[in-house]
């Protein structure tokens, strides 16, 4: 026993006296020219330390420098490449020997990075990377072997002041990352520690801001990290943002498991603008391709409040037609995600149309976006639709099936496309497919078949029975007739059915009922250039008295109507050759009937 007291004894005696002859007379500033010649000649750049180096080796191995400047290459505005204000280390030494580590402070105050690209290409790392040595094979066993540590204990750590400029000379653009602040406090290995940072950028259109504060947790095999109560307030301002400020705030809690490869977010809380949100992520980083699962449940979306105004572009375009797209849209980026997303939203307003309760499951892998279902409830209606996009090859294609049930048609259109066309309680079914997604081609190369139902509702800039009387009353010499009742033909259902292909819809089986007509025919609505071609054939089947007077001479007589002109101008005609016979049946039933009782009369009956 008193011969490992003596060894114990010798062997501090040596460290501490090793100690202190390093300390006192091996002074590190008597190398600052070697090393500033070391560092010239392996990479031609010019290393200044301008305070002295300071350093202890116990009871804490410790370093303290500053005002360290690293050049860029010859010719780089600016000169400086890299500056340290002070940068300061210690670690305890003794718990060294026992896997353990007690960290007093770490810290780094005034990092500055100048990364300057040349109009050639040139980079500030030109020139700094090292020739690549000989791999070693590492032996099974040190690849297997984990870190293992008795402890791990920090004391505090301290970033402060670090900036990193990014400097493109042949854009002549400057973007800046700044770091003020992060500091960690009191660590240890499973134990939470707060943390906080704050960080702003300047990019070339846009100013950020951000800043946050949590609690961090490592676990003993430094597998799993735990963040709870994560907090953080992002601020943007730019031209191009909407109301040219946004304010982001967003809370998580989150787990990391490294030996799993696995990532899970637990969004509590989630704003920007009008917009909020809670939901879960979850990453599994494992393969070549990270497999990606969202849910999130969003309050009210208002889209078009978070699209940026263009009112000033619209005036300086405006006369000018835009051009459309000459190629696909590169849509090679799917194949590389693997996302699966369950999204739930109270209501959703885009381009001034409202929908509410949304349900949507979407998922996109290996290049095919698949929006297996969405419904959505709207205009006193529902919406059921499930859609394909395929972007594997160059011309993309996409296939879809739509089912609208119940819906109040006339709002829909008037905020949908600002058409006030029809009315009533609609039902709508159509599937189609087709490939290419650019806008000519989206509309030549769709193929589809639907069919259509619309209850108890109204044409709106036509009056059929009005069409019918007045050109009527003109016939019998009536030309002072005029249209003064409301353009407007009641219906009590609207039915028919459609095929799409080459940009026309045929409608091969128009009908039409009312109390005082029907209405069936068929005809084509060209989508491309919006124009409107229907024959159509119209009987009267009731007295159109309440919207005219009680003649029933026309009742059984087929009268053709026409629908030419566009759909934001439909033009109806109507085929006054049936009046004219009409007129004549009812002529000459009327001379029958004169003459029969003319001729009862002569023969006393």
């Amino acid at each position: 026993m008193k011969v490992v007291k003596w060894i114990l004894a010798i062997g501090l005696t040596l460290v501490v006296g090793v100690t202190v002859y390093l300390t006192m007379f091996f002074d590190l500033n008597n190398f600052k020219p070697q090393i500033v010649d070391a560092v010239k000649k392996q990479t031609g750049r010019d290393l200044q330390i301008t305070q002295d180096l300071s350093w202890s080796i116990f009871p804490s191995l410790g370093i303290k420098l500053g005002g360290i400047s690293l050049s860029n290459p010859d010719g780089f505005t600016p000169v400086s490449m890299l500056d340290v204000n002070e940068a300061v280390a210690n670690v305890a030494l003794m718990p060294l020997f026992s896997q353990q580590i007690e960290v007093d402070l770490l810290k780094l105050d005034g990092l500055t990075l100048n990364l300057v690209t040349q109009k050639d290409g040139e980079t500030s790392f030109d020139g700094l990377t090292a020739e690549k040595s000989i791999e070693t094979p590492q032996s099974a066993t040190s690849n297997s072997e984990a870190v293992s540590l008795q402890t791990l204990d920090i004391g505090g750590i301290e970033l402060t002041n670090t900036n990193i400029n990014l400097i493109d000379m042949a854009s002549n653009t400057t973007q800046t990352f700044s770091l003020k602040s992060f500091t960690l406090g009191q660590f240890s290995l499973g134990q939470f520690a707060d943390f906080a940072y704050e960080f702003s950028a300047t990019l070339p259109d846009m100013q950020l801001a951000s800043s946050g504060q949590g609690k961090i947790k490592v676990d003993q095999a430094l597998n799993n990290i735990t963040i709870n109560d994560f907090a953080m307030v992002h601020k943007a301002s730019g031209d191009s943002l909407p109301g040219k400020a946004v304010t982001a705030e967003l809370t998580t809690q989150m787990t990391m498991a490294l030996d799993a490869k696995t990532l899970e977010l637990q969004l509590t809380k989630m704003s920007a603008m009008t917009l909020a949100a809670t939901g879960d992520i979850k990453v599994n980083y494992g393969n070549s391709i990270p497999k990606i699962v969202m849910n999130l449940d969003v309050g009210d979306i208002d889209v078009d409040a978070l699209l940026p105004k263009q009112e000033g572009d619209a005036k300086e375009t405006e006369g000018t037609p835009e051009t459309a797209p000459s190629q696909e849209p590169d849509l090679s980026a799917l194949k590389s995600v693997d996302l699966t997303l369950n999204l739930t939203a109270k209501s959703i307003k885009v381009s001034n149309m409202l929908t509410q309760n949304w349900q949507m499951k979407m998922a996109i892998n290996k290049g095919i976006l698949n929006l297996s279902s969405l419904t959505a409830d709207l205009y006193e209606g529902k919406l059921a639709l499930s859609a394909k996009l395929d972007g594997r090859k160059a011309v993309p294609t996409y296939q879809f099936d739509k089912k609208l049930t119940g819906v109040n048609i006339r709002p829909l259109l008037i905020d949908a496309a600002e058409v006030d066309l029809i009315s009533g309680t609609a039902s709508f079914e159509v599937n189609g497919s087709g490939s290419s997604l650019l806008p000519d081609n989206l509309k030549k190369n769709l193929d589809a078949v639907g069919k259509f139902e619309v209850a108890d509702g109204s044409l709106y800039g036509v009056n059929i029975p009005q069409m019918i009387r007045s050109a009527q009353q003109k016939l019998k010499g009536d030309l002072s007739a005029d249209n003064k009742e409301e353009l407007k033909t009641d219906f009590t259902s609207l039915t028919g059915s459609f095929t799409m292909k080459d940009a026309v819809v045929t409608n091969p089986d128009l009908a039409m009922a009312s109390p005082l007509i029907r209405l069936s025919g068929k005809g084509t609505a060209n989508i491309a250039s919006e124009a409107l071609d229907y024959t159509l054939t119209t009987s009267v089947v009731g007295s159109l008295s309440g919207q005219g007077d009680a003649d029933e001479s026309l009742k059984g007589v087929n009268i053709p109507l026409t629908i030419k002109g566009t759909f934001q101008e439909p033009k109806f005609g109507i085929d006054t050759k049936a009046l004219l016979e009409g007129q004549f049946k009812d002529e000459a039933d009327k001379a029958k009937e004169k003459l029969k009782d003319g001729l009862f009369k002569k023969l006393g009956l």
